[in-house]
Formats: C-alpha cells, structure tokens, sequence
C-alpha cells in the first residue's frame, strides 16, 4: 500500500498543472496534506467511478496545500491544521471555508524487535525528542513497562522536514501538556528538534522507522495500521494508557459543542477511553467561487464533491483506509460549510 500511495501521489502532482488547464474536462485537482492521502484517493476513485468525473490529489504537505490554494493552481486544498481568521486574511486572497472530512490519530510508532506493546506518557515523548533519554532502557521508559525487556539500544527519534499539518498537530498537543515541549519546541508545522533523522511526508517517516531499529517518530494511525507498524499506548488526559484504534481514535470527536465553522482541535479529549493524540481532516475552499475564469458548472462541480466525500458513501472508504467517520453533530456542521458556497454572491444550489 505504501508504494502504491506514493506513486498515486506522485501521479498526482504531475497531473494537476494538466488537468486544471484541460478546458471542457470535467476534472477537479487537489493538494496538501498526506495525513489523508490514502482516503482521498479512495474516495477520489469511487467518485470517479459513480459520475465519471476525474479527481486527482497531491500528497504534499498542509503547508504545500495551503500555499496552492493561495495561488489558486488547485480547486481545493488539504490541511491537518484549520488556518485562523489573521492567516486567512495574510496568506489568502479571499474568505475560505474548512470542511472536516475523516478523524485519524498521530500515533508514536517504534521500531523494536519482538516488542509489540509499549507504553508512553507525554513527558518520555518528550524526553526523547529534547535528547534527555537517548537509550531505550532509560529508567523513564522501563517505569512505564515493567513486564517488557527494553534493549540496551539508541533511540533514534525521527521527524518531518516539510511544512507539516500532522507536526502541527502533535506538537500542539505536546505543548498542551507538556512544559518542556512547549518552551524548547513549542508548536509549529516545522520544528527545530535536534536530535535524530528527518524525512518528508507521512510515508518518508514511515518508511525510516521501518527500515531502522531503534526508531521512533509520529505518524498519521492509518500508515501504522496499513504497514502493520507498532505504535504505543499513550497515558491521555484520565491517567489511561490508551492504543489507537478506530474505536478510540473517533471518540475524540465526540463534542457536545461542535462549532459552526468546523475549526476545533480534538487532542486530549476528556473521555478517558479516548486515544490523546487525534484530530480532524479538513479540505479548504473558497467561500466566493467567481474567481479568476471559473465557470458556474466548476463550482458545482466542486460543491458536489464536497457533499460526497462527507456522504454516506464514504464510511466504507473511511475504514478500509483506516480512519474513522465523523460523528453526526461534524457532519451535520460540514454540510451547512458546503451549503454556503456562493457564486457572484449567490448560493450555489440556486438555479
């Protein structure tokens, strides 16, 4: 699935420039984060397959995304990370509108012989990525796992390099609650952590922790799932060491008070069976969709599928590539997001 992902996603970079310039070719072309990458070009795919319309999406970073939909080379963007109003208005010409499409976990996987279960607290995370614990039978770690024997072997910490939504996620979540996190590294897309090895995307750092012993990095819940890569039970905010799974990962979600504009973080839930680090995906668009020479039939085109990739037809894609559907309450919101797309200033569902 791994190799697979990446050529779709490479595909999908040297296809968006020709797609989006294909004039009478019902097409739609994306990009941004890999977080999601896996789902989208599922829900790409079986889009295409029900209305004949051809969806193309770029694994690039959130980063990346962003900074596509801001030059307007893509008809939408996806990011790990929702923009607040003052960036919307400094890094984007006009309003956009966010739009949450699956729930995932970034889960710690490591790279232990013979070791299957592991369990970590925040503070040990931590400890590793400052370069306070550098060997896996540190006394912090053994605390934590008495019935497991840890190897006397280095911890090679590893982390993104590119602008990254799943980075900005985790490291909000350490600094939430985490002292030495938040004033050494604080929270960010990228970081200036100084110890281990660095890879781009969710599938390079995958790749890395599989490939060397000792390893240990944060990685989007679906690519340990889908590659069969352990990851650890993290103590969350009920003092429970919780795995990820679909099951704990979505009751993240579980909000009594979901916001109108969808933006809301969902790491360290108070549910004390829910998995700490978790969150949202969204897709972002413009609001107004007039821009530039976008016809009225793009822009419905584009509404269309932002109904479908929040549509019941989904939840079978949801899980088979290992993310969890949104509870009723985020659906319900996302749909009235889509719902006020506008054209010359009127709602796109008007004939």
């Amino acid at each position: 699935m791994a190799k697979q992902f990446l050529i779709y996603s490479l595909l999908g970079l040297v296809l968006l420039p020709w797609l989006s310039g294909c004039a009478g070719t019902k097409t739609l072309s994306g990009a941004g984060a890999t977080f999601p990458a896996p789902f989208y070009i599922e829900v790409a795919k079986q889009y295409g397959d029900a209305e004949g319309i051809h969806v193309s999406y770029g694994g690039v970073g959130s980063g990346a995304g962003q900074r596509n939909l801001a030059e307007t080379t893509v008809d939408f963007g996806g990011t790990d990370e929702f923009l607040s109003d003052e960036k919307i208005a400094k890094a984007m010409p006009m309003p956009i509108i966010h739009i949450p499409t699956c729930i995932g976990g970034i889960v710690i996987a490591y790279n232990l012989e013979g070791i299957e279960e592991l369990r970590l607290t925040p503070e040990v995370i931590s400890g590793i990525y400052t370069g306070r614990i550098t060997e896996w039978d540190d006394p912090a770690i053994r605390e934590l796992n008495p019935d497991v024997t840890l190897p006397d072997q280095r911890v090679i910490p590893i982390y993104r390099t590119d602008g990254s939504g799943t980075t900005f996620v985790f490291s909000s979540y350490m600094s939430k609650v985490d002292s030495v996190w938040r004033e050494e590294l604080g929270a960010a897309k990228t970081l200036d952590i100084k110890v281990g090895n660095a890879a781009k995307g969710n599938p390079g750092v995958a790749g890395v922790i599989s490939s060397t012993p000792g390893a240990i990095g944060y990685i989007g819940s679906e690519y340990s799932m889908a590659l069969g890569i352990p990851a650890a039970a993290i103590r969350n905010r009920s003092g429970h060491f919780i795995a990820p799974t679909m099951e704990s990962i979505s009751l993240s979600a579980n909000l009594s008070d979901f916001p109108d504009d969808t933006r809301v973080m969902i790491a360290d839930s108070p549910d004390p069976d829910a998995y700490p680090i978790s969150t949202m995906t969204w897709l972002i668009v413009y609001k107004e969709q007039s821009y530039g020479h976008r016809s009225l039939e793009s822009a419905r085109l584009l509404q269309d599928f932002l109904y479908y990739i929040v549509g019941e037809e989904t939840h079978e894609a949801a899980r088979k590539t290992h993310y969890a559907s949104l509870p009723p309450l985020a659906l319900e919101k996302a749909r009235a997001v889509i719902a006020s797309m506008t054209y010359q200033g009127k709602p796109l569902s008007e004939p």
